[in-house]
């Protein structure tokens, strides 16, 4: 088995850390007191989290499952978009190393294209903890899929893909976890000058479901259709429903129309 390796995973300005096993990679950073950024990956989590508190699935040396902590000097209240724009740049960075299909959906996960149109690649989970009135530590936790898993699917309840399946030969781990790291430290870096601005033309293009038919299961448990159509400014999903435009803040895309 492939293994993840320190000496294997280059990324300037970042502090690199390997770990056999831990709880969830960005519990361990954000209970830590590191002030420079740094980056976790682990062999497997046994107590990885998605949203809403999901459980992450992380099998021993199928997954790029890391995080990376990065101080913010921004406001809380200008955070929910970055998930959007750490996916922007992990899509890139996925594109840029062969797997050309990778698109996104809203609020934070990672697709595949192709014949494995709509099934999940990875995802990601963004934590906070404030430092100040206008520092904010972010553990940004990335995980991707790159072998496949016996029974995942089934598991989950959805159509579950791995990079080893969408692109031939799959880069290794290593180089999964570096290509991405790099796009995302640049992207928070960006994020942190100008916001969710730079990236909403880029994410909208990478939506794959922009333009179709959606149904949303509001935070309340109520639900509301309409076309995709971007984002408003704060990182929400722009509907267009029956009664006009509506941004949809807290919510999860249940159906897609055909």
């Amino acid at each position: 088995m492939e293994r993840l390796r320190k000496s294997a995973i280059r990324v300037p300005g970042l502090e690199i850390r390997i770990v056999a096993r831990c709880t969830s990679t960005n519990a361990v950073l954000l209970a830590g007191k590191d002030a420079h950024p740094v980056l976790l990956a682990a062999e497997a989590q046994i107590a990885g989290r998605g949203r809403r508190g999901r459980r992450w699935h992380s099998a021993p040396g199928a997954g790029a499952t890391f995080s990376i902590l990065r101080r913010m000097r921004c406001a809380p209240q200008t955070l929910p978009g970055l998930s959007l724009a750490v996916g922007v740049a992990a899509a890139r960075a996925l594109r840029a190393l062969g797997a050309a299909e990778v698109s996104l959906k809203w609020p934070n996960d990672l697709l595949a294209g192709g014949r494995h149109a709509g099934a999940k690649l990875g995802g990601i989970l963004i934590e906070t903890r404030l430092h100040g009135k206008d520092t904010v530590a972010a553990a940004v936790g990335i995980g991707i899929n790159c072998r496949p898993v016996r029974g995942l699917a089934a598991r989950l309840r959805r159509r579950v893909t791995s990079l080893d399946e969408v692109m031939q030969p799959a880069p290794s781990r290593n180089r999964v976890i570096e290509a991405v790291a790099r796009e995302v430290l640049a992207a928070l870096a960006a994020y942190e000058r100008s916001g969710l601005a730079p990236f909403a033309d880029e994410w909208r293009a990478l939506h794959a479901y922009e333009g179709r038919r959606l149904r949303v299961r509001l935070a309340d448990g109520r639900t509301i259709n309409g076309i995709a159509a971007g984002l408003a400014p704060g990182g929400a999903l722009r509907l267009q429903a029956r009664g006009g435009a509506r941004d949809i803040a807290d919510g999860r895309i249940v159906s897609v129309a055909a």
